[in-house]
């Protein structure tokens, strides 16, 4: 499904368009490689003489005088937490807030699917602190819950909003307990002699068991390529206020090449260190998202 990014503000649900995206992309259920999270009341069987008691009806047995057990089934296969940058570089291009919205749709759907599949799924936002943190459910009352914090990020104005990601994974980590997949969507808009502190915190991540999932969100025409038109700009740092004049023809080959760098830095630290990385650009299919997902679930089991 094509998602026009200039009209999601007029989508009243983003319920309506996470299930839109979704219905059809995963049918079936499917085998969980962890066991014991929360299970799902199926039907019931006779009683056997002999066999524990714990799971007996006693409210069937008032009604029908005869004992029966509960049979259960599987509910939750993971514990997914989707974190979600809500810094002020994300808020770029402004006159759409294209990598926030491209990440708050594809968060919606990633929920979806989690709580379709009877996954249970957290929401975690954060800037230069944690902003938002839900534990991981699996009702359709969470889910929506989630929606409602999802929406309220597209609307607020996050100017000189910085971003400490590095501080705020360390949190994280501490405060999510049972093994879970930590799904994190961020521009790391960060220094590149910060990157060390930020992959500390990502490992920190992996050594309470925990698995990662990486989505590095950017604008591919002016943040990547830089195709501005050769003219002087003044330009602001979306994060701290601050301005410069620059003319795009005096720094273009300075800028790719170190647009280049700090990509291969990036990519050079995941793969030391075995996290899933995934660049994606606001012009994407939100799909590419569900299927990167699906990969690494996959990988899980």
């Amino acid at each position: 499904m094509d998602i026009n990014l200039e009209n999601l503000p007029q989508i009243p649900s983003l319920d309506l368009l996470a299930k839109q995206l979704v219905e059809g992309f995963i049918t079936g259920m499917h085998k969980s490689p962890f066991h014991g999270f929360s299970v799902e009341f199926a039907e019931h069987r006779l009683y056997n003489p002999g066999e524990s008691t714990r799971h007996i009806d006693w409210k069937v047995f008032a009604k029908t005088d005869r004992l029966y057990t509960k049979r259960y089934n599987e509910e939750t296969n993971l514990r997914a937490y989707i974190l979600l940058d809500n810094s002020s570089s994300m808020y770029y291009p402004i006159d759409n807030n294209g990598k926030i919205r491209f990440s708050i749709l594809a968060a919606a759907s990633l929920a979806y699917l989690l709580q379709r599949q009877r996954d249970a799924v957290g929401l975690i936002s954060f800037s230069d602190t944690v902003d938002v943190f839900t534990e991981a459910k699996s009702t359709r009352t969470h889910l929506q819950n989630i929606f409602i914090h999802l929406q309220k990020l597209l609307s607020q104005n996050q100017q000189h909003k910085s971003t400490d990601i590095s501080q705020c994974l360390h949190i994280v980590a501490e405060k999510i307990h049972k093994r879970s997949l930590v799904i994190i969507f961020s521009d790391l808009m960060t220094k590149p002699e910060q990157l060390d502190d930020l992959f500390k915190s990502i490992q920190h991540i992996k050594h309470r068991k925990h698995e990662v999932l990486f989505f590095q969100v950017n604008e591919p025409i002016t943040e990547l390529s830089f195709e501005l038109e050769d003219r002087p700009y003044i330009v602001e740092d979306l994060e701290s206020g601050n301005k410069v004049k620059l003319n795009p023809t005096e720094i273009r080959d300075s800028y790719h090449k170190k647009i280049e760098e700090y990509y291969n830095q990036i990519s050079m630290k995941c793969h030391q260190y075995k996290i899933d990385l995934t660049r994606i650009n606001i012009n994407d299919d939100i799909q590419k998202v569900l299927a990167e997902f699906l990969i690494k679930r996959n990988k899980m089991n």
